[in-house]
């Protein structure tokens, strides 16, 4: 990790919390999804993998200073990066056809 020490050790207690915040988001969709009927569930399966992969990115990043510029108060940080991703943008779009809205 880059950063000064007290950086690093301020990240460094930051970073499990983060992990813990995306993988109390994946628990949920995967409850969601266990209720669900296709093409439904597959949707959730597919947000789900994007949220592994945003977890991925954001637990490779070796900055200091980015884990407490954007992680030091967990609000919604999980919900925005998901919700940015084209992705999931499509996915949404394709659910609302289905469902006539």
């Amino acid at each position: 990790m880059t950063g000064t020490p007290s950086q690093i050790e301020w990240a460094e207690q930051i970073r499990p919390r983060v992990e813990a915040e995306f993988q109390r988001v994946a628990c949920a969709f995967r409850r969601v999804a266990s209720n669900q009927r296709t093409p439904e569930r597959e949707d959730t399966l597919a947000v789900i993998a994007i949220l592994e992969e945003k977890r991925a990115e954001t637990m490779a990043n070796e900055r200091a200073g980015y884990f407490i510029r954007e992680w030091q108060e967990l609000t919604d940080q999980v919900r925005k990066a998901i919700a940015a991703d084209g992705r999931y943008r499509t996915i949404r779009a394709n659910r609302e056809m289905r469902a006539g809205r």
